[in-house]
């Protein structure tokens, strides 16, 4: 008897342990397709495909290098988001990028005693898309973005390496502020294609004859005159044809 109690009080607890179990979350499920082994599944833009040639950015700043960064950034940016299609000879292509980066301000966030401990690095960006055979400006945009950065104690690790270690925080910062600016580019160039402004215009041939409007019998009896101009009566029957007589005095 007591053997039974045993067991019964074993099945009732872990019954309860089992309720216990669902009731507090321990339910495993999935929802959504989940990860895609391979390639990802190809994001469908709207319009027209745009063939376009993006050409290495000007530099208008004391920053070298910076321009190759933030071309290639464009390039892959304006793929991904943007839905272009890249090409790298101009004539392959139906429109044409061209930009600069017009300017890099390093202003200061916080100060110390001796030094900045805090700073920001803000960089604008200037882009335009035109028509590779008109020359016609479609779209033309221009771009800011900042990222910070801490500046350590140049004394601290001692000679210039506390300075090396500076710069590699601020080329970081820039690149970061780079990334931004050509996500917000590509944002509205996705938006701009998905509004028409890429659309090629209508290059029909001209007819090589002049449309006329379609004549009438009537109209072609009467000379191509219009059906409201007033016409020579012209007689259909016998009688007509004396009335007509008639009429004529001698």
């Amino acid at each position: 008897m007591v053997m039974k109690k045993t067991i019964h009080y074993k099945i009732l607890i872990l019954f309860t342990i089992c309720l216990s179990m669902t009731s507090c979350g321990y339910r495993f499920s999935v929802e959504g397709r989940g990860p895609t082994l391979g390639s990802a599944s190809t994001i469908e833009f709207e319009g027209p495909p745009v063939v376009l040639v993006i050409e290495p950015l000007a530099n208008r700043t004391f920053e070298s290098n910076l321009e190759y960064k933030y071309t290639e950034y464009l390039k892959d940016e304006f793929v991904v988001t943007g839905g272009a299609s890249l090409v790298e000879n101009s004539r392959d292509a139906d429109y044409v990028m061209k930009g600069a980066i017009e300017s890099v301000t390093l202003p200061s966030l916080t100060f110390s005693q001796n030094q900045t401990q805090e700073s920001r690095v803000t960089v604008n960006v200037r882009v335009q898309i035109a028509d590779r055979r008109s020359g016609k400006i479609l779209w033309q945009q221009s771009s800011s973005s900042s990222a910070e950065f801490f500046v350590g104690s140049s004394s601290s690790s001692g000679g210039g390496g506390g300075i090396q270690f500076n710069r590699v925080l601020q080329d970081r910062a820039l690149e970061q502020a780079g990334q931004f600016v050509v996500e917000d580019l590509a944002d509205r160039f996705l938006f701009a294609r998905e509004q028409g402004v890429f659309t090629p215009e209508s290059t029909e041939p001209p007819s090589a004859f002049p449309k006329t409007p379609l004549m009438d019998d009537g109209q072609m009896f009467r000379g191509g005159h219009s059906s409201s101009s007033p016409s020579k009566h012209v007689p259909q029957t016998t009688d007509d044809i004396m009335e007509d007589v008639g009429g004529i005095q001698p």
